[in-house]
Protein backbone atom coordinates (compact mmCIF):
# COMPACT_ATOMS: atom_id res chain seq x y z
CA UNK A 1 0.00 0.00 0.00
CA UNK A 2 1.09 3.45 -0.55
CA UNK A 3 1.78 6.74 1.12
CA UNK A 4 -0.94 8.60 2.93
CA UNK A 5 -3.03 11.28 1.31
CA UNK A 6 -6.09 12.59 3.11
CA UNK A 7 -8.31 12.89 0.10
CA UNK A 8 -10.52 9.80 0.44
CA UNK A 9 -14.15 10.84 0.65
CA UNK A 10 -17.05 9.22 2.43
CA UNK A 11 -18.45 7.97 -0.87
CA UNK A 12 -15.19 6.24 -1.74
CA UNK A 13 -15.17 4.48 1.60
CA UNK A 14 -18.72 3.28 0.95
CA UNK A 15 -17.66 2.14 -2.54
CA UNK A 16 -14.83 0.09 -1.10
CA UNK A 17 -17.16 -1.52 1.43
CA UNK A 18 -19.77 -2.36 -1.20
CA UNK A 19 -17.23 -3.90 -3.54
CA UNK A 20 -15.73 -5.99 -0.76
CA UNK A 21 -19.15 -7.10 0.38
CA UNK A 22 -20.17 -8.22 -3.10
CA UNK A 23 -16.94 -10.06 -3.76
CA UNK A 24 -16.74 -11.72 -0.38
CA UNK A 25 -20.08 -13.35 -1.01
CA UNK A 26 -18.14 -15.62 -3.35
CA UNK A 27 -15.37 -18.07 -2.60
CA UNK A 28 -12.04 -17.27 -4.03
CA UNK A 29 -9.06 -18.00 -6.06
CA UNK A 30 -6.29 -15.77 -7.15
CA UNK A 31 -3.66 -13.98 -5.31
CA UNK A 32 -4.19 -10.96 -3.29
CA UNK A 33 -0.95 -9.35 -2.65
CA UNK A 34 -1.11 -5.91 -1.31
CA UNK A 35 1.78 -3.53 -1.35
CA UNK A 36 3.13 -1.96 1.79
CA UNK A 37 2.19 1.59 2.66
CA UNK A 38 4.81 3.52 0.80
CA UNK A 39 6.76 5.10 3.60
CA UNK A 40 5.97 2.43 6.13
CA UNK A 41 7.30 -0.87 4.86
CA UNK A 42 9.19 -2.58 2.11
CA UNK A 43 7.34 -5.82 2.69
CA UNK A 44 4.59 -6.54 0.26
CA UNK A 45 3.61 -10.19 0.18
CA UNK A 46 2.18 -12.81 -2.07
CA UNK A 47 -1.05 -14.32 -0.85
CA UNK A 48 -1.11 -17.50 -2.84
CA UNK A 49 1.09 -20.13 -4.30
CA UNK A 50 0.32 -22.57 -7.08
CA UNK A 51 -2.69 -24.53 -5.92
CA UNK A 52 -3.58 -26.46 -9.06
CA UNK A 53 -1.46 -28.05 -11.80
CA UNK A 54 -1.46 -26.62 -15.33
CA UNK A 55 -4.03 -28.11 -17.74
CA UNK A 56 -2.53 -28.93 -21.10
CA UNK A 57 -4.33 -27.32 -24.01
CA UNK A 58 -6.53 -25.23 -21.74
CA UNK A 59 -4.22 -22.30 -21.03
CA UNK A 60 -1.78 -20.39 -23.23
CA UNK A 61 1.04 -22.54 -21.87
CA UNK A 62 1.03 -26.08 -20.46
CA UNK A 63 3.42 -25.04 -17.67
CA UNK A 64 3.37 -21.23 -17.32
CA UNK A 65 0.06 -20.17 -15.76
CA UNK A 66 -1.14 -16.57 -15.66
CA UNK A 67 -4.14 -14.71 -14.32
CA UNK A 68 -5.53 -11.22 -13.96
CA UNK A 69 -7.42 -10.31 -10.80
CA UNK A 70 -9.28 -7.33 -9.37
CA UNK A 71 -8.64 -7.20 -5.63
CA UNK A 72 -10.25 -5.27 -2.80
CA UNK A 73 -8.33 -4.98 0.47
CA UNK A 74 -9.21 -3.59 3.89
CA UNK A 75 -7.21 -2.84 7.05
CA UNK A 76 -3.86 -3.92 5.59
CA UNK A 77 -1.18 -3.18 8.17
CA UNK A 78 2.19 -3.23 6.44
CA UNK A 79 2.49 0.32 7.78
CA UNK A 80 1.39 2.00 11.02
CA UNK A 81 -1.87 3.22 9.46
CA UNK A 82 -4.04 0.44 7.96
CA UNK A 83 -4.87 1.02 4.31
CA UNK A 84 -7.76 0.04 2.06
CA UNK A 85 -7.37 -0.27 -1.71
CA UNK A 86 -8.82 -1.71 -4.90
CA UNK A 87 -6.14 -2.71 -7.37
CA UNK A 88 -5.37 -4.82 -10.43
CA UNK A 89 -2.96 -7.73 -10.28
CA UNK A 90 -1.20 -9.86 -12.88
CA UNK A 91 0.05 -13.15 -11.44
CA UNK A 92 2.13 -16.00 -12.87
CA UNK A 93 3.34 -19.37 -11.65
CA UNK A 94 4.82 -22.60 -12.99
CA UNK A 95 7.66 -25.12 -12.93
CA UNK A 96 10.06 -25.75 -15.83
CA UNK A 97 13.16 -27.88 -15.37
CA UNK A 98 15.04 -26.61 -12.30
CA UNK A 99 13.08 -23.34 -12.20
CA UNK A 100 10.04 -22.90 -9.96
CA UNK A 101 8.50 -19.51 -10.72
CA UNK A 102 5.99 -17.38 -8.88
CA UNK A 103 5.32 -13.66 -8.95
CA UNK A 104 2.85 -10.83 -9.41
CA UNK A 105 2.67 -7.22 -10.56
CA UNK A 106 0.12 -4.82 -9.02
CA UNK A 107 -1.24 -1.50 -10.25
CA UNK A 108 -2.28 0.15 -6.95
CA UNK A 109 -5.49 2.09 -6.58
CA UNK A 110 -6.27 1.64 -10.26
CA UNK A 111 -9.92 2.73 -9.82
CA UNK A 112 -8.86 5.72 -7.66
CA UNK A 113 -10.65 4.15 -4.70
CA UNK A 114 -8.97 3.84 -1.31
CA UNK A 115 -8.92 5.32 2.16
CA UNK A 116 -7.03 8.40 3.32
CA UNK A 117 -3.85 6.40 3.90
CA UNK A 118 -3.75 5.04 0.37
CA UNK A 119 -2.12 6.52 -2.73
CA UNK A 120 -1.63 4.88 -6.09
CA UNK A 121 -1.08 5.19 -9.79
CA UNK A 122 -3.24 8.30 -10.33
CA UNK A 123 -2.39 10.46 -7.30
CA UNK A 124 1.41 10.56 -7.11
CA UNK A 125 1.65 7.22 -5.35
CA UNK A 126 3.29 4.08 -6.67
CA UNK A 127 2.33 3.19 -10.27
CA UNK A 128 3.57 -0.38 -9.83
CA UNK A 129 4.30 -2.80 -7.02
CA UNK A 130 5.75 -6.25 -7.69
CA UNK A 131 7.09 -9.36 -6.03
CA UNK A 132 8.93 -12.27 -7.68
CA UNK A 133 9.80 -15.52 -5.88
CA UNK A 134 11.91 -17.80 -8.09
CA UNK A 135 13.45 -20.98 -6.72
CA UNK A 136 16.12 -23.09 -8.45
CA UNK A 137 16.24 -26.81 -7.69
CA UNK A 138 19.62 -27.92 -6.38
CA UNK A 139 18.55 -31.56 -6.81
CA UNK A 140 17.81 -31.02 -10.49
CA UNK A 141 21.15 -29.30 -11.13
CA UNK A 142 23.00 -32.01 -9.22
CA UNK A 143 21.25 -34.71 -11.22
CA UNK A 144 20.37 -36.68 -8.11
CA UNK A 145 18.05 -36.63 -5.13
CA UNK A 146 19.42 -34.81 -2.10
CA UNK A 147 16.46 -35.78 0.08
CA UNK A 148 17.13 -36.03 3.81
CA UNK A 149 14.33 -37.47 5.90
CA UNK A 150 11.15 -35.49 5.16
CA UNK A 151 13.06 -32.80 3.18
CA UNK A 152 12.48 -34.14 -0.31
CA UNK A 153 13.92 -31.39 -2.56
CA UNK A 154 16.25 -28.42 -2.01
CA UNK A 155 16.34 -25.01 -3.71
CA UNK A 156 18.28 -21.80 -3.94
CA UNK A 157 15.43 -19.40 -3.11
CA UNK A 158 14.86 -15.69 -3.75
CA UNK A 159 12.14 -13.15 -3.03
CA UNK A 160 12.48 -9.73 -4.68
CA UNK A 161 10.00 -7.01 -3.68
CA UNK A 162 9.93 -3.66 -5.47
CA UNK A 163 7.68 -0.64 -4.94
CA UNK A 164 8.21 2.08 -7.53
CA UNK A 165 7.21 5.14 -5.53
CA UNK A 166 7.00 8.59 -7.07
CA UNK A 167 10.46 9.47 -5.63
CA UNK A 168 13.26 7.75 -3.71
CA UNK A 169 11.65 8.55 -0.35
CA UNK A 170 8.55 6.66 -1.51
CA UNK A 171 10.40 3.69 -3.01
CA UNK A 172 11.34 0.26 -1.66
CA UNK A 173 13.60 -2.40 -3.12
CA UNK A 174 14.23 -5.55 -1.08
CA UNK A 175 15.94 -8.85 -1.90
CA UNK A 176 15.58 -11.95 0.22
CA UNK A 177 17.91 -14.81 -0.71
CA UNK A 178 18.60 -18.16 0.88
CA UNK A 179 17.68 -21.83 0.93
CA UNK A 180 14.32 -23.52 0.37
CA UNK A 181 12.91 -27.03 0.65
CA UNK A 182 9.78 -29.07 0.00
CA UNK A 183 8.65 -31.21 2.93
CA UNK A 184 6.97 -34.62 2.63
CA UNK A 185 3.99 -34.67 5.00
CA UNK A 186 2.75 -38.16 3.97
CA UNK A 187 -0.65 -36.54 3.50
CA UNK A 188 -2.56 -34.30 1.09
CA UNK A 189 -0.91 -31.27 2.65
CA UNK A 190 1.68 -29.61 0.38
CA UNK A 191 4.34 -28.03 2.61
CA UNK A 192 7.39 -25.94 1.76
CA UNK A 193 9.78 -23.71 3.69
CA UNK A 194 12.31 -21.00 2.89
CA UNK A 195 14.95 -19.29 4.99
CA UNK A 196 16.32 -15.95 3.73
CA UNK A 197 18.75 -13.20 4.54
CA UNK A 198 17.53 -9.71 3.59
CA UNK A 199 19.42 -7.09 1.63
CA UNK A 200 17.71 -3.70 1.69
CA UNK A 201 18.19 -1.06 -0.99
CA UNK A 202 15.63 1.78 -0.79
CA UNK A 203 13.18 1.47 2.09
CA UNK A 204 11.08 4.65 2.15
CA UNK A 205 13.94 6.52 3.79
CA UNK A 206 14.36 4.11 6.73
CA UNK A 207 17.71 3.73 8.50
CA UNK A 208 18.45 0.23 7.14
CA UNK A 209 18.79 1.28 3.50
CA UNK A 210 21.69 -0.20 1.50
CA UNK A 211 22.57 -2.85 4.05
CA UNK A 212 22.07 -6.47 5.03
CA UNK A 213 19.38 -6.27 7.69
CA UNK A 214 17.72 -9.27 9.22
CA UNK A 215 16.25 -12.59 8.15
CA UNK A 216 12.97 -14.21 7.15
CA UNK A 217 11.70 -17.69 7.96
CA UNK A 218 8.76 -18.64 5.74
CA UNK A 219 6.40 -21.61 5.82
CA UNK A 220 3.84 -22.26 3.04
CA UNK A 221 1.11 -24.89 3.10
CA UNK A 222 -1.64 -25.97 0.70
CA UNK A 223 -4.58 -28.18 1.66
CA UNK A 224 -7.03 -29.39 -1.03
CA UNK A 225 -10.48 -29.33 0.56
CA UNK A 226 -12.96 -30.56 -2.04
CA UNK A 227 -13.94 -30.85 -5.71
CA UNK A 228 -17.46 -30.24 -6.94
CA UNK A 229 -19.72 -31.56 -9.70
CA UNK A 230 -19.71 -28.14 -11.38
CA UNK A 231 -15.98 -28.54 -12.04
CA UNK A 232 -14.85 -26.19 -9.27
CA UNK A 233 -12.38 -26.97 -6.51
CA UNK A 234 -11.92 -25.48 -3.05
CA UNK A 235 -8.42 -25.15 -1.61
CA UNK A 236 -6.96 -23.69 1.57
CA UNK A 237 -3.64 -21.89 1.06
CA UNK A 238 -1.66 -20.47 3.94
CA UNK A 239 1.74 -19.09 4.72
CA UNK A 240 3.49 -17.44 7.62
CA UNK A 241 6.42 -15.03 7.37
CA UNK A 242 8.51 -14.39 10.46
CA UNK A 243 11.00 -11.54 10.01
CA UNK A 244 13.63 -11.12 12.69
CA UNK A 245 17.04 -9.61 13.43
CA UNK A 246 16.40 -6.17 11.92
CA UNK A 247 18.34 -3.17 13.26
CA UNK A 248 15.51 -0.72 12.53
CA UNK A 249 14.57 -0.45 16.22
CA UNK A 250 18.06 0.75 17.18
CA UNK A 251 17.52 4.13 15.52
CA UNK A 252 13.76 4.50 15.98
CA UNK A 253 11.81 3.27 19.03
CA UNK A 254 8.68 3.07 16.87
CA UNK A 255 10.29 0.28 14.80
CA UNK A 256 10.82 -3.35 15.80
CA UNK A 257 13.40 -6.07 15.21
CA UNK A 258 10.70 -8.67 14.50
CA UNK A 259 7.48 -8.85 12.48
CA UNK A 260 5.04 -11.67 11.75
CA UNK A 261 2.38 -12.00 9.06
CA UNK A 262 0.12 -15.07 8.91
CA UNK A 263 -2.03 -15.40 5.79
CA UNK A 264 -5.08 -17.64 5.28
CA UNK A 265 -6.59 -18.02 1.80
CA UNK A 266 -9.71 -19.80 0.55
CA UNK A 267 -9.48 -20.39 -3.20
CA UNK A 268 -12.57 -21.42 -5.16
CA UNK A 269 -11.55 -22.03 -8.75
CA UNK A 270 -12.93 -23.22 -12.06
CA UNK A 271 -10.76 -23.82 -15.13
CA UNK A 272 -10.52 -20.08 -15.75
CA UNK A 273 -12.60 -18.18 -13.20
CA UNK A 274 -11.13 -17.81 -9.72
CA UNK A 275 -12.50 -16.35 -6.46
CA UNK A 276 -10.42 -15.59 -3.38
CA UNK A 277 -11.11 -14.69 0.24
CA UNK A 278 -8.21 -13.91 2.56
CA UNK A 279 -7.78 -13.23 6.25
CA UNK A 280 -4.32 -12.01 7.22
CA UNK A 281 -3.04 -11.43 10.74
CA UNK A 282 -0.32 -8.83 11.37
CA UNK A 283 1.98 -8.54 14.38
CA UNK A 284 4.26 -5.50 14.19
CA UNK A 285 3.39 -5.24 10.50
CA UNK A 286 6.22 -3.66 8.52
CA UNK A 287 8.41 -3.69 11.67
CA UNK A 288 6.28 -0.98 13.30
CA UNK A 289 5.60 -1.10 17.04
CA UNK A 290 1.88 -1.30 17.66
CA UNK A 291 0.61 1.64 19.73
CA UNK A 292 3.68 3.83 19.22
CA UNK A 293 3.08 7.57 18.85
CA UNK A 294 3.85 8.97 15.38
CA UNK A 295 3.40 12.06 13.28
CA UNK A 296 3.87 12.07 9.49
CA UNK A 297 3.00 15.76 9.17
CA UNK A 298 -0.79 15.44 9.47
CA UNK A 299 -1.02 15.31 13.26
CA UNK A 300 -0.22 12.82 15.99
CA UNK A 301 -1.58 9.30 15.85
CA UNK A 302 -0.94 5.88 17.37
CA UNK A 303 0.35 3.10 15.16
CA UNK A 304 -1.96 0.20 14.46
CA UNK A 305 0.32 -2.61 13.23
CA UNK A 306 -1.35 -5.55 14.99
CA UNK A 307 -4.64 -7.08 13.93
CA UNK A 308 -6.52 -8.60 11.01
CA UNK A 309 -6.71 -7.41 7.42
CA UNK A 310 -8.87 -8.80 4.62
CA UNK A 311 -8.81 -9.27 0.85
CA UNK A 312 -11.31 -10.44 -1.75
CA UNK A 313 -10.66 -10.99 -5.41
CA UNK A 314 -12.14 -12.13 -8.72
CA UNK A 315 -9.70 -13.33 -11.36
CA UNK A 316 -9.36 -15.04 -14.73
CA UNK A 317 -6.64 -17.64 -15.36
CA UNK A 318 -5.30 -18.04 -18.89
Amino acid sequence: MHRMSSRATCSRTVAVSLLLASVTGLLSSTVLAQPAATEESAQGETLSVEASPPKKGVYLSDWFNQDLTVIGSKDISFGPQPADDIYLEYEYFGRKGPFELYGYIDIPKIFDIGNSHDKGVWDHGSPVFMEHEPRISIDYLAGRSLAVGPFKEWYVAFDWIYDHGSNTANRANTLYSGLGTDIDTHSRVNLSANFYGRYQWENYGASNEYSWDGYRAQLKYIVPISSFENGASLTYIGFTNFDFGSDLHKDNPARTANATVATNVLLYSFTHLRFTLVGRYFHNGGNWEDGSELNFGDGDFRARSNGWGYYAGIGYQF
